[in-house]
């Protein structure tokens, strides 16, 4: 007996799994570093000394700078084998090395128990998800650019930052949760390790969505000899395309860390509002920034990506200022200031994984974009959270670090002269 398949519910059902296995595994990936940034405060007081409170925050957040170190070389990695291999199987790693890194917290010795290991626990497992989150985003990114219809690239590539930030979300809310539910005793003796077990949990869930992925056309018609040929000629001939990733990540990812990641922690321990309270204001930011991701992804389809991401840097450099002299002392002050800001952010944001696969051809597209992203998240990005606490609460100069925030913010939005309007592009070649 044949059975007739029907070729529009078979791209309807190829369409479901391209975005829940791509937008789980992202979101995996994200949730991963939103609770270390949340449970900061926690991770100090067990794997470190609790002799200086004070030095053991801002070593937690230095290990989390040293995290990014590894992310230029899982972009690369990755890379590699997204672009040899295929972006599936760059993608199921990815998130293989993420849910071990989580694991790896989860089940780290306290300090009080092993010492000075405890610490040096914690910087292996953030090198691990350094190294699978490095690969993740462009591996991820290059997978959806591909799958997506080309009208609709745009609106596809908010699922990045739309599944990540309901990690985010969900990590944010676990911590409200939990704050809420367990006693500080409790949540400094084991509490806060329940997030970090949650997250290798649904990492090996992810795995499994992804592992039944179909790889992209645009890699599978590509020829074997462009597969073949050596890595490092072609990512020098696009050097200029590489410069302008850097470019246009550098405003967008110091002052996303800073409103989009980081602001409940730094609301709490500079601003001494209340932990629960932070962290449902977050929630409030995350849920609008999710919101707007959409808009600006259609807007893009339909008047171009240079517009949006102009939109993007040039507002969110005007408001920072005034959102930041609104926070002071309370959780609604955060909760709008947050709003505001990830509403602006969210132009660049919606449409970014978009417009880096569209600067590249397909046999250098994912570690074309993996090495110069990863470079930059890991000097920019990864550094702010320990710069505004420094500056701000050390070196009391908070308006030192928000004039560089929005320097580079002027940076990126001059470098959007610089690329083409890659609306529609075909990406098959």
């Amino acid at each position: 007996m044949t059975t007739i398949v029907n070729p529009q519910r078979a791209a309807r059902t190829a369409m479901r799994k391209t975005i829940v296995g791509t937008g789980i595994g992202n979101a995996v990936e994200w949730y991963d570093w939103a609770i270390y940034a949340t449970f900061t405060p926690f991770i100090a007081s067990q794997l470190f000394s609790k002799a200086d409170p004070a030095s053991a925050v801002l070593s937690t957040l230095a290990i989390f700078a040293v995290g990014f170190v590894a992310r230029p070389f899982g972009g690369f990695l990755f890379g590699w084998i997204g672009d040899r291999v295929g972006r599936k199987t760059s993608m199921t790693l990815a998130v293989g090395l993420a849910s071990l890194g989580s694991l790896m917290i989860g089940i780290a010795p306290t300090f009080a128990s092993i010492g000075a290991w405890a610490s040096l626990m914690l910087l292996a497992a953030r090198l691990v998800q350094g190294l699978a989150h490095g690969g993740e985003l462009p591996s991820s990114q290059t997978y959806l650019s591909e799958m997506a219809p080309k009208e609709k690239r745009g609106f596809w590539a908010t699922l990045i930052y739309t599944s990540g930030t309901v990690g985010i979300l969900f990590g944010t809310l676990l911590g409200a949760v939990l704050n809420m539910a367990l006693s500080t005793e409790a949540m400094n003796a084991w509490g806060w390790r329940i997030p970090f077990l949650i997250g290798a949990a649904l990492g090996l869930y992810a795995l499994i969505m992804r592992s039944r992925l179909h790889e992209t056309e645009a890699f599978e018609s590509e020829s074997g000899r462009e597969k073949r040929a050596p890595i490092w000629p072609q990512i020098v001939r696009h050097r200029k395309q590489a410069l302008q990733v850097i470019g246009l990540t550098v405003g967008l990812t110091v002052i996303y860390y800073i409103w989009g990641v980081v602001a409940p922690s730094y609301a709490t321990t500079a601003l001494k509002i209340d932990r629960g309270e932070a962290l449902w204001a977050g929630v409030v930011g995350n849920i609008v920034f999710i919101a707007a991701l959409p808009v600006w992804g259609k807007l893009s389809d339909r008047i171009g990506r240079k517009k949006v991401l102009w939109s993007g840097a040039i507002g969110s450099a005007v408001m920072h200022f005034p959102m930041t002299w609104l926070l002071k002392d309370s959780a609604w002050q955060l909760a709008v200031s947050m709003s505001v800001m990830l509403i602006f952010i969210a132009a660049s944001a919606a449409i970014v994984p978009a417009v880096y696969a569209e600067l590249f051809p397909t046999s250098i597209r994912t570690v074309g974009v993996g090495v110069p992203y990863s470079i930059c998240v890991a000097l920019f990005g990864g550094t702010a959270p320990y710069l505004q606490q420094w500056l701000g609460t050390t070196l009391h100069m908070p308006d030192l670090f928000n004039v560089y925030a929005v320097l580079l913010l002027a940076v990126s939005a001059t470098f959007v002269f610089t690329i083409p309007e890659t609306r529609g592009k075909d990406l098959t070649h």
